[in-house]
């Protein structure tokens, strides 16, 4: 049930996340911004829920995602029906870029780690699970967007989600529990006998600890090239295939694609990564993705666009996955969802300077040729320091 849950919340928020590629061009036309300025309000979002990550995290240790959840879901809502109806550029950065990004503070840290507490021998495949609804969130997404902005407009289609994903939201939330405690508190509340206690696992490092390690320093810089590199492609690949000669819908569906390979890549590596390891696991997938970044900076056309969602798709896929079972090989549950936060907010951060910077290039450049370089040489970076990341007893 919590899976089951959290899957379906990861699929409507991360759609209705990943389709503001589709609205980029309508922005772009009805208001005249340029690239960088309509990819500011992106990067202001993930970098406000990247710096809340760690306090949800640490809310939700203590007191389970049901009521985070809740809260995050419902300012969703608030944010995609204030879309609706901006007509200045500081309405996009107020709406977009702080009230959403409030929201999204629980887009990843609160699902990603009550996961990480229900299971143990195996982890990484639930994992998998739940991040398949990120992918399929982007693979559905973007092109359900792309044809309600046709028939309707981008101000109907806002407010359409405004009503959609809070409804989603708030009544998964209702199905989530912390862990295994939770339940039982429930049950033994209908016997009237004392209900155990919402702690944290006794077993690895605190927040404070961690910090103090190389480790998480170096898996925080890891992130922090990922995020870069997939927000990069997530806003821009559909102007940029758009560019290249597909039509709004096809290139909707390139990054369809990307979000469909990522569930294979998710559940499939998931599975593999319970038996060889999660940091083999995430360096194959790093890999991949630097190379198929490579050929899209030195190459040029449409077959070479679907060949790169489907290597990339795959590649990211993996990584994701990897990304809070990791957090435990390294540091141990004690405090996870801190934990986890501050990781992920190297890949806010990331994922907040990339697609501007790559918007900017573009301004300068007129091309994405140097954006997409950029996400290449960042992710050959967070290669190497995944090869010298070694995992040790720091969660004992």
């Amino acid at each position: 049930m919590v899976v089951a849950a959290a899957f379906l919340m990861m699929v409507v928020l991360w759609g209705a996340f990943y389709s503001y590629g589709v609205f980029f061009k309508p922005l772009l036309k009805e208001f005249g911004w340029t690239r960088a300025t309509t990819s500011g309000a992106f990067s202001i979002c993930t970098i406000t829920f990247g710096l809340l990550g760690t306090v949800i995290g640490g809310l939700n240790d203590r007191f389970g995602p049901r009521l985070v959840m809740t809260f995050c879901g419902a300012l969703m809502g608030i944010a995609y029906l204030l879309m609706s109806r901006i007509d200045a550029l500081w309405h996009l950065y107020a709406f977009y870029g702080l009230v959403l990004g409030i929201g999204m503070s629980g887009s990843f840290v609160p699902l990603m780690t009550t996961v990480a507490r229900w299971f143990e021998r195996r982890r990484s495949i639930m994992t998998g699970v739940i991040a398949a609804g990120i992918g399929i969130g982007a693979m559905v997404g973007p092109p359900v967007v792309d044809r309600l902005i046709s028939r309707y407009g981008w101000r109907f289609t806002y407010a359409l989600l405004g009503v959609v994903v809070p409804a989603v939201m708030v009544l998964c939330a209702q199905l989530l529990r912390r862990d295994p405690s939770a339940l039982k508190q429930k049950k033994s509340a209908g016997t009237g006998a004392t209900p155990p206690p919402l702690v944290a696992d006794a077993e690895g490092l605190s927040l404070p600890q961690a910090l103090r390690t190389k480790e998480f320093w170096m898996y925080a810089g890891v992130i922090f090239c990922f995020g870069f590199c997939v927000f990069s492609v997530m806003v821009h690949m559909v102007p940029h295939a758009m560019e290249t000669g597909f039509s709004s819908a096809g290139a909707a569906g390139i990054l369809a694609t990307i979000g469909g390979l990522s569930v294979l890549g998710k559940i499939v590596l998931g599975q593999v990564a319970d038996r060889v390891g999660n940091r083999t696991i995430f360096i194959y997938g790093f890999a991949f993705m630097a190379a198929s970044l490579l050929w899209l900076t030195a190459f040029d056309g449409r077959l070479i666009l679907i060949l790169f969602a489907v290597v990339f798709g795959v590649a990211y896929g993996g990584c994701v996955t990897m990304e809070s079972p990791m957090v435990v090989d390294l540091f141990g549950l004690r405090s996870h969802g801190l934990i986890l936060g501050g990781i992920a907010l190297g890949f806010t951060l990331g994922g907040a300077i990339g697609p501007w910077l790559t918007g900017l290039l573009f301004d300068v450049k007129g091309s994405y040729a140097m954006g997409f370089l950029a996400c290449t040489l960042l992710s050959v970076v967070g290669l190497v320091l995944l090869l010298l990341l070694k995992i040790e007893k720091n969660a004992g």
